[in-house]
């Protein structure tokens, strides 16, 4: 009877040691070496011709960083709500440093193909690992501004929280998340530039939906609830948890943005694999 039992709840639920869970990664890790090359190709190419060359990438969320400081602490200090005024802008970064690696690649992704049809043409080119690429450059200069950001921190006399030991457990979700955007926008781009132009009117309208520049618990109950259903601005509010007030976000709210985020992922990877031999032909 107990077997019985076993054996129809495993029929009715999904097989989580099924080898098709583990596919995306096992073909990135197949192709590892292309990722990575192309990857570094892609980082340096960003600053090549400049006199400071990779420097700017430690320049520019800088620059940002201490523009926010000086002019909410000049022109609009009521708005830290009891806050510090760094404590004000270094929550503002924090959202700006997670909406950017969102917006980056939801702007870039639609025309990412386009942008590498040369290679998607040979049919040896393993496309789908051009999302790899594209995610681990933006992560990559995310990464380094909030490195930027915990220097500025305690420069300012800020504490790091032992709270920050969690980032790792919001950086491989929100990743994930991310991946899955950019190969569902690569599918969808491929068939029409539309995508690209309607993600770039779509966008800027988001932010205003996302805590970048304010905070949920600001908002009244029912606007901050429905809010909550942006799983960019989830992910903000973890991050200014754990980096500004030394909080590790609530187990039930994690695990619930963390489940859905690998929806995402997987979702968009199924999609962009099942059009991943017409698309060699419409672009």
């Amino acid at each position: 009877m107990k077997f019985g039992a076993l054996e129809r709840i495993k029929s009715l639920s999904p097989n989580l040691l099924s080898p098709d869970i583990y596919e995306p990664f096992q073909r990135a890790w197949r192709h590892r070496e292309l990722i990575r090359a192309v990857a570094r190709r892609e980082f340096i190419s960003r600053f090549r011709g400049s006199a400071l060359g990779p420097l700017w990438a430690v320049l520019s969320p800088l620059f940002m960083m201490l523009t926010y400081t000086v002019v909410f602490s000049v022109t609009a200090p009521q708005l830290a709500a009891g806050k510090s005024i760094t404590d004000y802008a270094a929550g503002i970064f924090i959202g700006l440093i997670v909406f950017n690696l969102f917006s980056e690649l939801a702007y870039r992704s639609p025309m990412l193909l386009h942008e590498h049809v040369n290679f998607v043409k040979k049919s040896i080119f393993p496309s789908e690992t051009i999302a790899w690429t594209a995610t681990i450059r933006a992560f990559t200069y995310g990464g380094i501004a909030f490195l930027v950001f915990l220097v500025f921190r305690l420069v300012t006399g800020g504490a790091w929280h032992w709270s920050l030991l969690f980032t790792p457990f919001l950086v491989i979700p929100f990743a994930l998340m991310i991946l899955g955007v950019v190969w569902f926008f690569m599918a969808l781009g491929a068939f029409t530039r539309d995508v690209a132009h309607i993600m770039a009117s779509i966008v800027p309208i988001l932010m205003f939906a996302t805590p970048v520049f304010y905070s949920l618990e600001q908002l009244p109950p029912n606007v901050a609830t429905l809010l909550r259903l942006n799983l960019i601005g989830d992910y903000i509010e973890m991050f200014r948890a754990i980096a500004l007030d030394g909080r590790i976000p609530n187990l039930i709210g994690y695990l619930i943005v963390a489940i859905v985020s690998y929806a995402v992922f997987w979702f968009g990877y199924q999609f962009f694999m099942r059009y991943k031999s017409v698309i060699v032909d419409v672009i």
